[in-house]
């Protein structure tokens, strides 16, 4: 995945052509508007200076036509460009995104959980938004080297010498550009992605703890830690800008040099002289977008190299076993192995760190660093697609995400199809229905990102009843009494064993309050005390 924009915009192919077509009148009515304008002044003036006899021959109206035909010619193509050009460049990042998404989502789960929403954000957001000049360069290369021959053309008529210059002051503005750009920027660019990331990363993080972080005291030292990363973020933007200023400086020097140049050896009558003057210098505006494309450059290989990164992820494994409807489960080897027919409720114990998460959600395919075996119909989890373990476990993690949605929208996630009596079913049964029907609007009470509305144990008997409506063969709860009183959990448990034995469901529970371990049929022991 070297170049994923040109790839997801095969399909604006036809937009892309269009706004080339689009820019190169521009470029040629802007390199004429200003050679016209140039010799159109300076015949007026001569004429002018000629007296009544010469202002009275001197034809004004057909330069002066030609002007503002050329303007008006000029502002249609580049609103043309501009809305061709850019929403070629939107659609293939609308399609990139999606695609990049879905390289995630593919990815080995071990190797995403050491990347943190705010580092995923960055590489959605900035570094897929900086691929936009890869859309935009096939449109500004057009323009330049349309500008670039239409100024020749004009520099012509006012002698071979100035063509030949202009042709060398252009050659030598965009040569000396390509080579200073990457010098110059690659580096500030690499830093202030970096910076981003970091940025993002650390403020995902600390947004989702800033409850924890205020009762401790450490808002003040977040806040620094924060401070720091943003100073550096504005260090790299100033070498940017920094650099920037001094590759246009270049590029204006080398365009002023040349000009003068131009006029310097030019015998051609001053009309001419000026004509070739200001059309040399529509030549270097118009070779500017393609110099900017190299401005650009360094932002892009740097992003480029981030979302590589991404393609290089681990997939997940894919192995397409055909499961029975209701499989058994086997966990660990040897004298120790528990074999769990479907149905079976097992509990998973072991010291603080031994691995009972890893292994609970090894087996649902989330995972694949569980310390011990974890079977699924005989098969090993860890080399199960996704997709088939998907349809046999339901989870409620330890965790329990949520979408920055309603509690319906949370909910629908279980399946398609669902209705509110469905729904009603599985929050009674986790102890959450008098909970939503006092919110506001019931089930389509908003609750913000991740939850944020509602109380630890509410998002973990929500995430519950997610699970619950899911109507798999196997249940996986990770901790779902947390943050719930004794007498909140009692009542769960008790209508939560009501669903097991009605469904038939198996189960496997991991938890350290007592106060379900009897929903557990047999105990598994997990005896890996080593963290990881």
């Amino acid at each position: 995945m070297k170049q994923p924009l040109p790839i997801a915009l095969i399909a604006q192919r036809k937009a892309g052509i269009a706004a080339s077509i689009a820019a190169a009148l521009a470029a040629l009515a802007g390199v004429g508007l200003l050679a016209i304008s140039g010799w159109f002044l300076t015949g007026a003036a001569l004429a002018g200076a000629g007296g009544v006899v010469a202002v009275q021959a001197f034809n004004y109206l057909l330069p002066s036509a030609g002007i503002r035909g050329l303007a008006i010619m000029r502002t249609l193509a580049r609103y043309f460009e501009r809305l061709l050009g850019h929403r070629d460049a939107l659609r293939g990042l609308a399609d990139l995104r999606p695609r990049l998404f879905a390289r995630l989502a593919s990815a080995d789960m071990a190797e995403m959980a050491q990347r943190g929403g705010g580092v995923v954000a960055a590489h959605l957001g900035s570094d897929v938004e900086a691929l936009e000049d890869l859309a935009i360069r096939r449109v500004s290369a057009v323009s330049a080297i349309t500008g670039a021959l239409a100024g020749l053309g004009a520099a012509l008529l006012a002698g071979v010498a100035p063509a030949a210059i202009l042709g060398a002051g252009l050659a030598i503005s965009m040569i000396a550009t390509r080579w200073a750009a990457p010098r110059l920027l690659a580096q500030p660019w690499r830093d202030h992605g970096e910076a981003l990331e970091r940025l993002k990363g650390l403020y995902g993080e600390y947004a989702g703890a800033s409850v924890e972080l205020a009762l401790f005291g450490q808002t003040s030292r977040v806040a620094t830690l924060l401070a720091e990363q943003a100073a550096a973020l504005d260090r790299a933007r100033l070498a940017i800008v920094r650099a920037e200023g001094l590759l246009q400086t270049l590029q204006l020097t080398i365009a002023s040099v040349t000009v003068a140049a131009m006029l310097g050896t030019s015998s051609a009558t001053l009309p001419l002289q000026a004509l070739a003057a200001l059309a040399g210098a529509g030549a270097f505006e118009a070779l500017g977008g393609l110099g900017h494309s190299f401005l650009q450059r360094a932002r892009v290989d740097a992003a480029l190299a981030r979302l590589e990164a991404i393609a290089r992820l681990p997939e997940r494994p894919n192995r397409h076993v055909s499961l029975p409807p209701q499989p058994a489960i086997t966990l660990g080897s040897g004298a120790d192995t528990l074999n769990l027919p479907a149905g079976g409720r097992v509990r998973i114990t072991g010291p603080s760190g031994s691995g009972k998460t890893r292994l609970a959600m090894t087996l649902a395919g989330l995972r694949r660093d569980a310390p011990e075996p974890a079977l699924v119909g005989g098969v090993s989890a860890t080399s199960l697609a996704i997709e088939a373990l998907r349809l046999i476990f339901a989870v409620s993690a330890q965790d329990a995400p949520l979408l920055a949605g309603t509690v319906a929208d949370n909910l629908r996630l279980a399946r398609p199809g669902l209705s509110e009596a469905e729904m009603w079913s599985a929050l009674e049964i986790a102890c959450l229905a008098d909970t939503v029907r006092a919110m506001p609007a019931a089930l389509e009470t908003w609750l913000g990102p991740d939850g944020a509305r509602l109380s630890g144990g509410q998002r973990k008997r929500l995430s519950l009843a997610r699970a619950l409506l899911a109507q798999r063969p196997w249940l996986v709860l990770d901790e779902p009494s947390e943050g719930l009183d004794l007498q909140t959990e009692k009542r769960m448990a008790q209508a939560l064993d009501t669903w097991l034995r009605d469904t038939g469901t198996g189960l496997v529970l991991v938890n350290h309050r007592p106060g379900l371990d009897w929903l557990a049929q047999q105990v598994y022991a997990v005896n890996d005390t080593q963290l990881r």
